[in-house]
């Protein structure tokens, strides 16, 4: 915990940028009867019952202090999946960092052998060498900013049904789009010293 504090309260560095990272699964659903549409003194009615067209998961990766956020949607979060996530964050979103560093939960997938899963090893090394890695701590997701990020993309772009990929990823960039303009940047205020006194529990009697 106090690890991740800590990066938190780096001043910001465009050459070392701090990047948070989480995955949400998410259903894709579709009408079982057409909706009736909304209208004057009548809003939209929807039945209860839905069709599902399978499973994918939502990545997003947010650099807090610059405001800058991407969303995109794979059809599975594999290690592979990850892994050509972390090739593009290091080679088209942050090509000329010397190195990210990267929060983000101890997922099984979130590994530096995901890397050589999916490359060859020489560009695995590359990759794994322009990251410096803090895991949030186990039942400390609320550390991890990307997640509070996911919460605010749930309520404002995932509270329809959605039942194809091609079209969740549209939706998706329309948000990101709309909210990187916006260059909303998070600061965050909850300090180690906060965490010893507040959390003093999670400490262990001396």
């Amino acid at each position: 915990m106090e690890d991740v504090l800590e990066v938190y309260h780096r001043p910001y560095d465009p050459a070392v940028p701090v990047v948070c990272m989480d995955e949400k699964p998410y259903q894709l659903l579709g009408h079982a009867r057409d909706p009736i549409p909304a209208c004057p003194g009548h809003d939209l009615k929807e039945d209860s019952e839905y069709v599902r067209h399978g499973t994918c998961s939502i990545f997003v990766w947010v650099e807090p202090l610059a405001g800058r956020r991407r969303v995109d949607a794979r059809a599975q979060r594999t290690r592979i999946d990850w892994a050509t996530e972390i090739d593009q964050l290091l080679n088209v979103d942050y090509p000329d960092a010397q190195r990210v560093v990267l929060v983000m939960d101890n997922l099984n997938t979130h590994t530096l052998g995901s890397l050589y899963e999916a490359f060859e090893p020489a560009k695995a090394r590359a990759l794994a060498e322009r990251l410096e890695i803090h895991y949030t701590p186990k039942h400390g997701s609320w550390l991890n900013i990307a997640e509070i990020e996911l919460s605010a993309l749930t309520r404002q772009c995932l509270t329809r049904r959605i039942d194809d990929l091609d079209i969740l990823n549209t939706e998706l960039a329309a948000w990101q789009a709309a909210t990187n303009d916006d260059e909303r940047q998070v600061r965050w205020q909850f300090t180690t010293t906060d965490a010893r006194i507040k959390l003093h529990h999670l400490y262990p009697n001396t």
